[in-house]
């Protein structure tokens, strides 16, 4: 006999693993279907947030930019080192070590709150007195009853036409984190998050990065403002080789490398030559093998699963949230979409705001950004105000020895109220926090401006953006 749930989660991600959590603590009985395995063949709850993503990536960004501070930053405060070296097994020991860490609290979580938990893939088996029939393939093989069926199975990372994903030479977002050396030259396909992330990662511990991207702009969907800085940062001062406009013509890989022709620039063809070539140019909905057609799930022409405003699909009872629908592909969107079905499922109010979602790229300096950009507020005919302040007023800064960037305010010309927030600089991924509660809120610029900041904080320039929309920045 089929065991039975209120709520049947399918992936153990950062929308699936809250989901399950937050239904079971409103009182549903809630399981969790996910296949992730560890190298020991046993479960890794979290997704490719946790396994390959979001977490992993930070571990190394973070051990990365320490190699480099002791290189090149320490002797500024005094601070000599000698014989310096690396130890990239250990590096990436350590990473694995957090992402473990990772998954085994998520395990806990469950136990905690009496999760059921089911190692396997989940797939439709078709329809149910009252619900849902779901199957079970792997080590816990077997078929669940569900009154709600939540999707939550995330997304793919695209191949390049022609030049499927191997890791050895061409690397998907996985094997980027898994180098056993850092390659001399390394080559990157796209200059987005994961493009960037990866390249700096690598740039740091020694490899020459060129990354090629096909658009003519540099990070379009960041205030142009902050994409001209990053530009002059991640270029001039830093030396990653950025090409846009890059029109890949044929990638082929051999045992000693990778070799990549392009055009760029309305010039002829260009070669580049690479020991190894990361490919970062988005991600696909990962609908395969969940038997969508079996039940009649629809999906729209990109491969999402189609849903409406609360993350119902077409099947009633069937909800669907985080990478596997429309809106940002972020683990944080994921999550509040959980939380958001769980407590629908449970006869509770749960909305997600799409529009005060942040964006975070973890590059040194960091980049993070809230609402509409400038561009956007202009194409759309909005009446607005600015207001910036840059890092190097800043006292905490200038103590940490980072004075790079700033902070822009946006904010509606009649009412004042905050339209958006971008920041670039130190710590932006936490400061832009400040920025979501505000608009959340709906505050005006002059709130953020009123409230009294902790001296020397990183914080201020907040304040001190806030000032400059009405032309009254104290310190700059």
């Amino acid at each position: 006999m089929a065991k039975s749930f209120d709520v049947v989660v399918i992936g153990g991600g950062p929308g699936g693993y809250i989901a399950a959590i937050r239904a079971a603590q409103l009182g549903l009985r809630a399981a969790c279907i996910d296949e992730w395995k560890s190298a020991d063949g046993g479960p890794a709850l979290g997704g490719t947030c946790t396994n390959v993503g979001c977490i992993p990536s930070k571990a190394l960004l973070q051990s990365s930019e320490n190699y480099e501070h002791a290189a090149h930053g320490f002797a500024e405060h005094g601070i000599q080192v000698k014989g310096l070296g690396l130890d990239l097994a250990q590096m990436l020991a350590r990473k694995d070590k957090v992402v473990r860490q990772n998954n085994e609290g998520i395990l806990y979580l469950f136990r905690k709150n009496k999760v059921a938990f089911f190692h396997g893939r989940g797939s439709f088996a078709g329809g149910a007195a009252g619900g849902w029939r779901i199957r079970v393939t792997g080590k816990d093989g077997e078929e669940l009853s569900a009154g709600h069926v939540v999707v939550a199975t995330g997304s793919n990372p695209r191949p390049l036409p022609g030049a499927p994903f191997d890791n050895q030479r061409i690397l998907d977002n996985a094997g980027a984190l898994a180098m056993p050396e850092v390659p001399k030259r390394l080559g990157v396909i796209g200059a987005g998050v994961i493009g960037l992330e990866m390249g700096s990662v690598w740039r740091r511990l020694g490899a020459q990065v060129t990354i090629l991207e096909m658009l003519e702009s540099f990070l379009p969907a960041a205030d142009e403002t902050v994409a001209r800085e990053a530009w002059r940062i991640f270029t001039k001062e830093q030396g990653l080789d950025i090409v846009l406009g890059a029109a890949i013509a044929r990638v082929a890989a051999n045992g000693r490398g990778v070799s990549i022709e392009y055009s760029a620039g309305g010039g002829g063809e260009r070669k580049l030559e690479c020991d190894r070539l990361i490919v970062s140019i988005g991600r696909v909905p990962n609908t395969e093998g969940l038997e969508a057609g079996t039940v009649g799930l629809k999906l729209d022409q990109r491969g999402f699963i189609e849903v409406d405003g609360h993350c119902r699909t077409s099947l009633p009872n069937v909800w669907a949230i985080g990478d596997v629908v429309r809106g940002p592909m972020l683990a944080h969107k994921a999550e509040e979409e959980g939380v958001a079905v769980a407590q629908m499922i449970a006869g509770q109010s749960g909305h997600v705001d799409l529009d005060t979602i942040p964006w975070v790229i973890y590059t040194a300096p960091e980049i993070a950004w809230v609402g509409k950009t400038e561009q956007q507020l202009k194409a759309g005919g909005a009446q607005y105000r600015s207001g910036q302040f840059p890092f190097m007023a800043n006292g905490r800064a200038r103590a940490l020895g980072d004075t790079r960037g700033f902070v822009k305010f946006l904010a509606d010309a009649a009412t004042d109220r905050l339209l958006g927030v971008h920041i670039i600089g130190p710590m932006a991924s936490e400061m832009i926090a400040e920025a979501v509660v505000a608009m959340e809120f709906r505050a005006a610029a002059e709130d953020i401006a009123l409230i009294c900041h902790a001296h020397p904080s990183l914080s201020e320039a907040m304040k001190e953006a806030a000032l400059a929309v009405a032309k009254r920045s104290l310190n700059f």
